[in-house]
């Protein structure tokens, strides 16, 4: 089995809701996505394309290359199914895997005995044809069994990430209730920055929102901060491979002439995480850090520039009264100190949102975790849509 170069269906998943940037980030690598789903897309190619696709994508969380797909009744067939695979040429005898699984069947009380059986295959299979075993574990640190099973339908893949890509492995201090880095990326790749014009972060706690759009200016990938992914510990892989791709990543990185990221915290001990955690992202030298209330944001002048807010809203941190001011207090900041740009507030609570009193252009929907939230625009004229009359002046309609 020549995984590296004979194509199957690929999937690659992702956090609900986020399949829309996803998607886009696939598509502008030259791939043909065959579908889209809420938590994911599906294309063609081979373990060598799923090298390339994990060092680059920004908003993936796995990347799956399937073996087999089956019809599946019990815990028998599985097995029946799985030791057919000639394992022995995808995973060292002498090395070591894991198994991670979802399975919707009714003769499966818990995944954990799924991933027995699926061990039990691969390890029997391959103590038969060549009398080694490799060692198994929970762990994500070597090469990586995936299997889908869903009432009577059942695939089994290679992961070939291993750890989540959802993670970009800057993050050394997480500081409070911290946006997942592929979460974070998606919503600024959904807003209309252009990623030359001003990017603006109050209230940015650990930095992630400051850190993503860094990256994304720059064109740094995430593939530039990890170093180890399961598909390097197959069979067959050849570790030039990697090295190639990883070099193509570094010689695409570009710094905009007078690219400005500003990044604000009224507490100095969040600015203190947000710079170790840009530092270890490599992008410290292009965020303009700063202590202080987000009123006090100084707001360059700009007609392209974005405003960008992640407030609490009252789920894990704050309490809703005391957020309701805040809202209150983040929208007269949009009205009256940044006319020209575009705002953004992203809140896992629309009643709070209200009390902006603004009306938003876009409503983009997201997941936080298990928390439906909003991606609010909100488009603040220097003047109206239309020429305004001399000495008239105009803000944005209230709701």
């Amino acid at each position: 089995m020549q995984v590296f170069t004979t194509p199957r269906r690929i999937i690659i998943t992702c956090h609900k809701w986020l399949s829309h940037a996803l998607q886009t980030d696939v598509l502008a690598l030259g791939y043909v996505v065959t579908r889209t789903f809420q938590t994911g897309v599906e294309l063609q190619g081979t373990v060598e394309d799923c090298i390339r696709l994990n060092l680059n994508l920004r908003c993936a969380s796995q990347v799956m290359y399937s073996l087999k797909a089956f019809t599946c009744n019990n815990p028998d067939e599985l097995y029946e199914n799985l030791v057919t695979i000639n394992w022995e040429s995808v995973i060292d005898p002498d090395g070591y895997f894991s198994v991670t699984s979802n399975v919707f069947h009714p003769s499966i009380q818990t995944n954990l005995f799924a991933n027995l059986r699926v061990k039990d295959a691969i390890v029997d299979r391959m103590r038969n044809e060549t009398g080694k075993r490799p060692s198994t574990g929970s762990e994500l640190t070597g090469a990586v069994v995936y299997l889908f099973w869903k009432h009577e339908e059942a695939e089994i893949f290679l992961d070939t990430s291993g750890e989540t890509l959802a993670k970009h492995g800057y993050r050394k201090l997480p500081g409070k209730a911290p946006m997942l880095e592929a979460l974070a990326a998606a919503t600024i790749l959904s807003t209309k920055w252009n990623r030359t014009g001003p990017f603006i972060n109050p209230m940015c706690g650990s930095g992630t929102l400051a850190i993503e759009a860094a990256l994304i200016a720059t064109n740094r990938r995430p593939g530039l901060l990890r170093h180890n992914y399961s598909f390097m510990h197959l069979k067959g892989y050849d570790p030039s491979m990697y090295t190639i791709e990883r070099g193509k990543l570094a010689e695409q990185v570009t710094e905009p002439a007078g690219l400005k990221i500003t990044a604000t915290d009224i507490s100095s001990q969040a600015i203190a995480t947000a710079k170790i955690n840009a530092a270890a992202a490599g992008v410290e030298h292009l965020i303009a850090f700063a202590v202080g209330d987000f009123e006090q944001t100084i707001i360059p002048e700009a007609f392209d520039g974005v405003i960008m807010f992640n407030p609490e809203y009252g789920e894990r941190l704050g309490d809703e009264i005391e957020l309701n001011a805040t809202y209150a207090r983040i929208g007269d900041f949009l009205k009256n100190k940044c006319r020209g740009y575009t705002g953004y507030v992203f809140t896992g609570n629309l009643d709070l949102a209200k009390k902006i009193r603004l009306k938003p252009s876009r409503r983009i929907e997201f997941f936080n975790a298990t928390i439906d939230c909003r991606l609010l625009e909100y488009e603040l004229y220097a003047g109206t849509k239309r020429e305004d009359k001399p000495g008239q002046q105009t803000v944005n309609p209230i709701q």
